[in-house]
């Protein structure tokens, strides 16, 4: 085999391996991207149900409490956050005020028992179980890609291409305990 022919297929090699090399940190990266997008189904679903929750209780509480006032602030303020890490905080915020806003309904039986309550509590443990299996599915997808991009060989064309470090979606560590809202 003659040199150039030995210099032109390392340079094959060489083009093939690079492509492999970026198109295997494109693909993790809309991995990361599409689990986004299901964690970010979930919290809509999330914001939709809250205002429903809210005035169900208010409807039987007869007046806004600060409870009702700190739900409403905090879900406007996970509505705004950008951020798996800043919405992840916001997120938890507004689950603790979900559990105040459950705990305050305790006080009345007839909400306890009025069926669009209840349903409206099945479908925030539906969204609520939603939130977390979406939520380890963008951590492992994020997980893979941090690695891809951070050890080689991708680590050799990531930061020239663009490619950076993702966060993982973490509640905050006060709220680390799961949403229970099962009736």
């Amino acid at each position: 085999m003659s040199l150039p022919w030995v210099i032109a297929a390392a340079v094959v090699l060489l083009a093939g391996g690079l492509v492999w090399i970026y198109n295997g940190l494109v693909r993790r990266r809309n991995r990361v991207d599409a689990t986004w997008s299901d964690i970010d189904v979930f919290l809509r679903r999330r914001h939709d149900l809250v205002p429903n929750l809210v005035a169900a209780v208010q409807g039987y509480a007869g007046h806004e409490s600060q409870t009702m006032r700190a739900v409403a602030e905090a879900r406007a303020s996970a509505v705004s956050a950008q951020g798996p890490r800043r919405i992840g905080e916001a997120e938890s915020s507004l689950a603790g005020g979900v559990r105040s806003l459950f705990a305050d309904a305790e006080a009345y039986p007839q909400l306890k028992a009025s069926t669009s309550f209840v349903q409206l509590q099945q479908q925030l443990t539906s969204t609520e179980d939603g939130v977390e299996h979406a939520r380890q599915f963008y951590n492992d997808a994020v997980y893979g890609y941090n690695n891809a991009v951070q050890t080689l060989p991708g680590s050799l064309l990531a930061g020239a291409l663009g490619f950076t470090a993702r966060e993982f979606f973490q509640a905050a560590p006060k709220e680390r305990a799961a949403l229970d809202v099962r009736p």
